[in-house]
């Protein structure tokens, strides 16, 4: 399944370390290890569509044709399994800015719960990358993008490592101007709402307390 926009990357190593952080012998340090290089291949990938200008730079030995982005970059990842996947973006884009969004999902109810958001002052001109390892339901995700909105952000993109059919469904049907970018697209859910075959609970195999 893949929407117009979804896009599934494609890449050797990607496909390497996706099958180690699948993988429930791998240890957390190495869970870490692999989830921020797939972070970090990703974000060639993800912003490879940003605008960029045209500036004039000094080299040593003459001035030449440069570039910058007109436009800042604001990495939004979902608390807290999207700390680990936002540790390499900004290894990518060390100057992008963070904006971070606190939700939980409601094991009873399935909804996610807002417990914290700290954005910076004026995002309304700039490109954010909303960040979530897993889109399961689509709930949490769908709030983050909503909050988002609702601050002013007018250019998001979705970058997220494992995905599923109900919840890029339920995404786009609330928030069909987004594009996702994922690195797999698991069959579906299971009775507890986890993506099988997926790779278990992202935050709680990267901060350890499996």
């Amino acid at each position: 399944m893949t929407a117009p926009l979804v896009s599934t990357l494609e890449h050797p190593l990607i496909a390497r370390s996706l099958a180690i952080l699948r993988d429930a012998a791998t240890d957390s340090a190495t869970f870490r290890a692999h989830l921020r290089l797939i972070a970090r291949l990703m974000t060639v990938a993800v912003t490879q569509s940003v605008p960029t200008r045209v500036i004039k730079v000094n080299t040593p030995l003459e001035e030449t044709d440069g570039c910058e982005l007109p436009h800042p970059i604001v990495v939004a990842p979902i608390l807290r399994a999207g700390l680990g996947m936002a540790e390499g973006v900004l290894e990518m884009i060390p100057d992008a800015q963070v904006a971070h969004l606190g939700l939980y999902r409601d094991e009873k109810t399935l909804e996610p719960k807002v417990y914290y958001q700290n954005f910076p002052s004026d995002f309304t001109d700039s490109e954010i990358l909303l960040i979530d390892p897993m889109l399961a339901t689509g709930g949490s995700s769908i709030a983050a993008a909503s909050l988002l909105k609702a601050k002013g952000a007018k250019s998001i993109r979705f970058l997220n490592l494992v995905s599923c059919p109900p919840g890029i469904e339920a995404f786009h049907k609330a928030h069909p101007d987004i594009p996702i970018i994922t690195a797999a697209i698991d069959p579906g859910l299971n009775e507890q709402a986890y993506i099988v075959p997926g790779l278990g609970d992202a935050g709680d195999r990267y901060f350890g307390t499996v």
